[in-house]
């Protein structure tokens, strides 16, 4: 199976996106990927607001692209666009980062004014960065995601299904197995 690189654009420890990524790279590596996460805010802050290409960190994230046949990119949506830590690490990676690469992006926020975000933000970065296949991405409420104090995500149900798909279709693309849709009644 593939190598998906799972990256949380989040720049919160509590943050909903990175709650919901580790969430689905549980699908993922149940249809049989490797999934390696990637939290953008455990990077320093000196090498990304410095745009120092060659500061270690940034070195392993750029080795963690290369090795990845697959990327999914999660971001919260802050006035209408993804988050500044996300493009502070977009900027510091090479041009064609995404070349042969297939991505799926998702998005968070608190309305559904911001669902265009993907579409119109997102996408047109990863497609200038060489992405040989962005799938339909998604837009997810917060309201519609739940942490538990022991750390388990519940989705909404209407919403988990959605997701539970727009997954599926993505490891479709790398070539991967996907579950069975029916009985996605729990969490994908």
């Amino acid at each position: 199976m593939a190598t998906v690189l799972s990256v949380s654009g989040s720049p919160s420890a509590t943050s909903r996106t990175a709650h919901l990524l580790r969430h689905l790279d549980e699908r993922l590596t149940d249809q049989g990927h490797e999934v390696i996460s990637l939290d953008v805010r455990t990077l320093p802050a000196e090498a990304l607001l410095g745009a120092d290409f060659s500061h270690p960190a940034i070195a392993a994230a750029t080795a963690l692209f290369d090795r990845a046949e697959g990327v999914v990119i999660g971001t919260p949506v802050y006035k209408a666009a993804y988050s500044g830590v996300l493009k502070a690490l977009l900027d510091l990676l090479p041009q064609h980062a995404l070349a042969g690469k297939t991505v799926l992006p998702l998005a968070t926020g608190g309305t559904t004014t911001h669902v265009l975000a993907i579409d119109y933000a997102l996408r047109p970065v990863l497609s200038s960065m060489g992405a040989g296949h962005i799938v339909q991405g998604w837009f997810t409420l917060d309201k519609d995601i739940a942490v538990g104090d022991d750390g388990v995500v519940t989705v909404a149900r209407d919403t988990a299904e959605s997701l539970a798909r727009v997954v599926d279709r993505f490891s479709e693309a790398l070539g991967g197995r996907t579950a069975l849709l029916a009985g996605v009644g729990g969490p994908p």
